[in-house]
C-alpha cells in the first residue's frame, strides 16, 4: 500500500475540492489517503465524513497585515510544522497533495524537508499568499503546481513557470452528475418557469441579499427566484414566486443544474461549478480591504469569456434589475453565455490530478500515461 498525504483547510474552498482529488484517486491504485488539516475548527468533520483518516495540527493564519491574533498565530506556524513533520516521518507518503489555505503551508514545509514531493493547486486566477509559499516547497522537491487558468504563469517569477500545468479547478463528481429534473422537483418549480438562483454562501452575502430586497418585485416578475439567504436572512415571505432557502447540502448540485440564472459571488469555487453544470452568471466579487482581489479577477475573467456580467462595486437595484431583465429578454444570449461557460469546466479536473498524481506515485496510470494525459486536457505551460 502506497501512503499519499492531502492537506489544506480553514474554509470549505480548501477542503471540498481536495477531497474531490481524493475521490478520483482512490481506484486508481493501492492508496491509503490521509488528511493533514487544521485541529480547529471544520476541517476534521468534512473530511473524516467524506472518509478520510484526518490528522490535526495547529494552525495560524497568513495575514497580510497586523491584528491582536498575530502573535498567537506566530507560535501556532512553527507548532504546525513540527506536528506535520512528526507525522509525516511516521506515516511516510511518498508525497503530498496541498489544497491551499493557511493552514496548508506548515504541512507543505514539513514535507520539504523531509524531502517529499510537494504537488499544490492554486484555484484563482492569481496565486494567494498560501499558493506563493509552497511552490517554492513544489519547486524544491520535483512537484508540479495545478491551476486552473493558464494565465496564472504571469503572476509567478520565471524559475517556477515550468512547474505549472493547467488542469481546470477540481468539482465534487456530484456536480458533473447533476439532474436539473430534480432540482425542479425539490424546490417545486415548474419546467416552463425561469429560475433564478441566488446564492450567497452557507452564511448569505449582506450585499446580495439587500439587492435581492430592494429588487425583489420587479425579479419576481421576471423569474422565480430561488434564494439561499443564510439562516434569518429571507428578504420576503416565501410565495409560489419567491423561494427563500437558508442553506443548500446536499441538493446543491441539483438546484443549481436546475438554474437558468445564477446571481453570486466571485469564489473559484462557486464560479467553476457554475461552468461544469453551463450556467450563465452575474457576479457581484466581494471587493474592499478584507480580500486580496481574487474574486475581482475570478470575474473579470469569465466575463472576458463571455460566461458572465459582473456587476459594478456597490451595485445598485437598478442596475441588477437591468442585467436580468435583458438576459430574461434575450434567450440567444443566455444559451451562448451558458455554451461559454461550460467550454471552462469541461475539463475534469479532478480526475486530471488524480490520474497525475496516480502516475506520479507509481500507481495506475502510469507517469506515461499521466503526460499523455496532460496533453489531451490540459497541460504544462
Amino acid at each position: 500500500m502506497v501512503n499519499i498525504a492531502f492537506t489544506g483547510g480553514g474554509t470549505g474552498g480548501h477542503i471540498y475540492p481536495g477531497l474531490a482529488v481524493a475521490a478520483c484517486l482512490k481506484g486508481m491504485g493501492d492508496f491509503r489517503l490521509f488528511w493533514i488539516g487544521s485541529s480547529a475548527g471544520m476541517d476534521r468533520s468534512i473530511v473524516e465524513k467524506a472518509g478520510l483518516e484526518f490528522y490535526g495540527v495547529p494552525a495560524g493564519r497568513l495575514r497580510r497585515y497586523f491584528s491582536l491574533k498575530t502573535v498567537p498565530d506566530m507560535f501556532r506556524i512553527p507548532a504546525g510544522f513540527f506536528a506535520a513533520r512528526s507525522l509525516l516521518k511516521k506515516l511516510r507518503p511518498v508525497l503530498l497533495f496541498s489544497k491551499g489555505g493557511f493552514v496548508s503551508v506548515p504541512p507543505c514545509a514539513a514535507a520539504a524537508s523531509l524531502g517529499i514531493p510537494v504537488f499544490t493547486h492554486e484555484s484563482d486566477f492569481s496565486p494567494g499568499l498560501a499558493t506563493r509559499l509552497n511552490l517554492r516547497f513544489a519547486a524544491r522537491t520535483g512537484g508540479r503546481i495545478f491551476t486552473a487558468y493558464s494565465e496564472m504563469a504571469s503572476f509567478l517569477p520565471p524559475p517556477y513557470r515550468n512547474l505549472l500545468i493547467v488542469s481546470g479547478n477540481p468539482v465534487r463528481p456530484e456536480f458533473r452528475n447533476a439532474d436539473p429534473a430534480k432540482g425542479r422537483a425539490f424546490l417545486g418549480v415548474g419546467e416552463g418557469d425561469r429560475l433564478l438562483l441566488v446564492l450567497g454562501g452557507s452564511q448569505g452575502a449582506r450585499e446580495l441579499n439587500n439587492l435581492v430586497r430592494e429588487s425583489l418585485p420587479e425579479l419576481t416578475r421576471l423569474f422565480v427566484v430561488v434564494h439561499q439567504t443564510g439562516a434569518g436572512n429571507e428578504c420576503a415571505p416565501p410565495s409560489e414566486r419567491y423561494r427563500p432557502y437558508p442553506y443548500f447540502g446536499e441538493e446543491m448540485p441539483q438546484v443549481l443544474a436546475a438554474a437558468d440564472l445564477v446571481l453570486c459571488r466571485a469564489g473559484a469555487g462557486t464560479v467553476y461549478e457554475n461552468a461544469v453544470l453551463g450556467r450563465p452568471m452575474i457576479l457581484a466579487p466581494l471587493r474592499g480591504s478584507g480580500t486580496r482581489g481574487d474574486q475581482v479577477e475570478n470575474a473579470r475573467f469569465f466575463e472576458k469569456a463571455g460566461a458572465a456580467l459582473v456587476l459594478p462595486p456597490e451595485p445598485k437595484a437598478e442596475t441588477l434589475l437591468e442585467a436580468a431583465a435583458g438576459l430574461a429578454a434575450d434567450r440567444d444570449r443566455l444559451a451562448h453565455m451558458a455554451s461559454a461557460a461550460a467550454r471552462i469546466g469541461e475539463t475534469d479536473g479532478a480526475l486530471f490530478i488524480a490520474r497525475t498524481l496516480a502516475g506520479a506515485a507509481g500507481g495506475s496510470p502510469s507517469g506515461t500515461a499521466a503526460k499523455a494525459l496532460a496533453g489531451r486536457s490540459g497541460g504544462r505551460v
